[in-house]
């Protein structure tokens, strides 16, 4: 069964040779030089096994070893030992609980069995944790997490219809998970070795809705360069989710009620149909009646996709599952971020109870998100929050604004401003560039490339001639 290998050695001609074996054995594989860069690839690339050396530049096999445990990660590590330091390599083993050791130059046959066995342990890991979750959280299905009992209502209603091949609609405020809903009855369902393909369809422009979803031959239309196969198509054998589902022009409805119940698509400025077997779920935000009534949902189309409704409550309805959806976030968003969060203060867990949230649980993500890159480790308190929710309630004054805040007179410029929010988020994570970038929505690149812009600025200013 392929797996994903990371391979962690300073030599460059070590890391091809190793690639070369673990791809001849049929997994993907990528490299880092030294351990930090290994830790950057982790966070992107989830690693069922992680071969390493031991000596390397900036951090080595040791320290990486080190921050793994620390970070929790227990992914099988094979420790890479040249001649003469066997010792050294069992120790490691023994006391930073290394899967186990490889001595160069590395044997195919031999580094096949102990990758056998390591990828193994990690399914073994994987599942486990699985299951430790399921008990944990007093309810989960897939990546939909909650105990309250419309939340066991909807998890009964996905594990009955999922079997099935009938249409479902998911309705529910945007934010409240009807996407996982979506992804849990295609996982449950016996098309889960197909594709899951899903469809904005608010944020598709009218004149490319069709193409999108029925595909297009060369030159159909102006800019058709090329043949493309549409949504249909491509969830062949699979699931399409529609979601949002009442923004699709009424004209383009008509057209895709035909496709579901014959179950051809014909691409624009095609001659022919094409068979296919999809099964099709759809989302609203939007109350399906009233859509109707306001002709922004074709009834037929309703009556298609209605078979089976799955109505998601707001999070305002559900907020006993607070501390739960907050655990699962705070592990998914640890292991993005490279964070060791642990918990919610009691504080800050009554300032979300007290929360409307209607942005739902996205919006919660996203404070949870913020939070967890300005803290770091350890527990989330009432600082890291938003200012809106570290606040007192009722305290809007700035001599009561958190420290986070930032007062900005009339007159700065909008350049002035933005350095001055950055330069303030940098204070805020003691400089740490990356946690900033990420709290900005920057990546580091363009972060670096607007602090030394502020600093060409300011050279110029204090070389140009006065009254000039």
């Amino acid at each position: 069964m392929p797996a994903q290998i990371l391979v962690v050695d300073d030599d460059a001609g070590q890391r091809a040779d190793l690639s070369e074996m673990v791809v001849a054995l049929g997994h993907q594989v990528r490299t880092a030089k030294d351990g930090a860069e290994a830790l950057q690839e982790l966070a992107s690339f989830p690693a069922s096994a992680i071969l390493t050396d031991l000596v390397m530049p900036r951090m080595d096999g040791f320290k990486l070893l080190k921050e793994l445990a620390a970070r929790g990660d227990r992914t099988p590590t094979i420790v890479l030992t040249a001649f003469g330091s066997i010792d050294q390599a069992i120790s490691v083993v023994h006391d930073l609980k290394a899967f186990w050791f490889l001595e160069k130059p590395i044997q195919p046959g031999i580094l096949r069995a102990l990758l056998e066995r390591a990828i193994q342990q990690s399914y073994l890991l994987d599942e486990t944790e699985r299951l430790s979750r399921q008990l944990s959280y007093q309810g989960v299905l897939g990546e939909l997490v909650g105990d309250s009992p419309s939340m066991r209502d909807i998890f009964s209603m996905v594990r009955q219809v999922a079997p099935t091949t009938a249409s479902v609609l998911i309705t529910g405020e945007s934010g409240t998970g009807k996407e996982l809903v979506a992804r849990a009855i295609h996982n449950l369902s016996p098309r889960n070795g197909g594709p899951f393909v899903a469809v904005n369809c608010a944020a598709l422009p009218e004149s490319l809705m069709e193409s999108e979803l029925f595909g297009h031959e060369k030159g159909a239309f102006t800019g058709a360069v090329e043949r493309r196969a549409g949504c249909f198509e491509q969830a062949q054998n699979g699931t399409l989710l529609l979601d949002e589902i009442a923004e699709m022009p009424i004209s383009t409805q008509a057209k895709l009620l035909r496709v579901i119940e014959e179950s051809k698509v014909r691409r624009l400025g095609g001659s022919s149909d094409i068979p296919i077997s999809v099964r099709v779920l759809a989302a609203t935000n939007r109350s399906p009646d009233k859509a109707i009534q306001n002709k922004l949902l074709r009834e037929d189309l309703y009556y298609r996709l209605n078979v089976f409704h799955v109505a998601l409550p707001p999070l305002r309805e559900r907020k006993q599952d607070l501390p739960s959806i907050a655990a699962a976030l705070i592990r998914d968003l640890n292991r993005k971020h490279g964070s060791r969060v642990t918990h919610l203060s009691p504080e800050v867990l009554e300032r979300f109870q007290a929360n409307s949230w209607p942005g739902n649980v996205r919006e919660l993500r996203n404070v949870i998100e913020r939070a967890a890159i300005v803290a770091g480790e350890g527990e989330i308190q009432l600082r890291h929050l938003p200012g809106h929710l570290a606040a007192e309630p009722g305290t809007a004054s700035p001599q009561n604004a958190p420290d986070d805040s930032m007062r900005l007179p009339v007159g700065q410029s909008l350049r002035e401003v933005e350095e001055a929010y950055i330069r303030l988020t940098l204070k805020h994570t003691n400089n740490n560039r990356r946690r900033a970038a990420a709290i900005l929505g920057l990546c580091l690149r363009t972060l670096h490339y607007k602090l030394r812009s502020f600093e060409g600025e300011k050279a110029r200013g204090a070389g140009a001639i006065p009254g000039m």
